[in-house]
């Protein structure tokens, strides 16, 4: 795995609404900026190893969501959607004068980055998906919705990497101890009592637990077809749960403009981007459609 060293600045910007202190890493480069959004239970420690592999090629700019890491809870757990973060983000970039990003969104990110380029079209250049697409399999969300409810705390890192492990084996079938306490770190915190906690509102669950799954992610094929002229990259793991075979084929079927794809072995929802073949994939991609 990827060395941690790449260094960012920590920028602190109002959320869209005007009510909440959020969080972004900010990593310098001579490159056009490039926006990293993560998954629905993550944080922007997340891409650590896709920042390291781009930084300095790419001005890096990569969130923690309302609700995650660094940034503010929202009192209002009904906040907890896409098109609200999509908002942030626009906000975000505003903050930093930045007028147009390139997107690679995670699961959620994903999403959230095809609301953004329909949208604020102009503001949006190329993206790159990871393992999501206008169509999720229910498999998938019922797995998600299975562990997001489940708040409690852990006494130590290794309960909390053993946790993690349980969650996400099948996802990186390769880790070893190491990993796993690594993921935990990213993916936790230490709470004022000394207690290992999930770095996220627990709230976040709501607008998935509370739906039918069928009725928790809106059919966003017609957001698809809006994205027909921007660049795409997906990136699939072999073992995905979440974004069907088929669906990725219909996606190329579908779309007019540049279109491309890789699949990750050895890896289920969703890969971490750092994978060899991700990396080749991405700087491929990046090369072309993001000078």
């Amino acid at each position: 795995m990827a060395t941690m060293s790449a260094q960012y600045e920590a920028h602190r910007y109002r959320s869209a609404c005007g009510r909440l202190e959020l969080f972004a890493r900010d990593y310098p480069g001579d490159g056009p900026p490039l926006l990293l959004m993560h998954g629905l239970t993550r944080n922007s420690a997340d891409f650590e190893g896709l920042a390291e592999h781009l930084a300095g090629r790419f001005r890096l700019i990569v969130p923690d969501q309302r609700g995650r890491g660094l940034s503010q809870n929202d009192p209002e757990s009904a906040n907890y959607r896409p098109d609200v973060y999509a908002g942030d983000m626009f906000a975000l970039l505003g903050s930093l004068g930045i007028e147009r990003a390139h997107l690679i969104g995670t699961s959620m990110g994903g999403l959230m980055a095809m609301v953004m380029a329909v949208t604020q079209p102009a503001r949006v250049g190329a993206i790159i998906l990871n393992d999501v697409g206008p169509e999720l399999d229910l498999s998938g969300l019922e797995r998600i919705k299975g562990y997001i409810v489940d708040p409690r705390p852990m006494e130590s890192w290794d309960a909390c990497a053993e946790r993690c492990a349980a969650i996400n084996g099948d996802a990186f079938p390769d880790y070893g101890p190491e990993d796993w306490l690594a993921f935990a770190r990213r993916t936790a915190r230490e709470d004022e009592d000394g207690q290992i906690v999930l770095a996220y509102d627990p709230a976040i669950a709501g607008p998935l637990v509370d739906a039918p799954p069928e009725e928790a992610v809106p059919d966003l094929w017609p957001v698809w077809d809006m994205l027909a002229e921007k660049p795409v990259l997906v990136v699939r793991g072999a073992n995905s749960d979440l974004l069907a075979p088929a669906t990725l084929t219909k996606m190329a079927e579908r779309h007019s403009g540049p279109f491309a794809s890789v699949e990750v072995p050895d890896r289920a929802h969703a890969p971490m981007l750092d994978e060899p073949v991700a990396l080749e994939a991405i700087d491929g991609f990046l090369a072309e459609h993001a000078a």
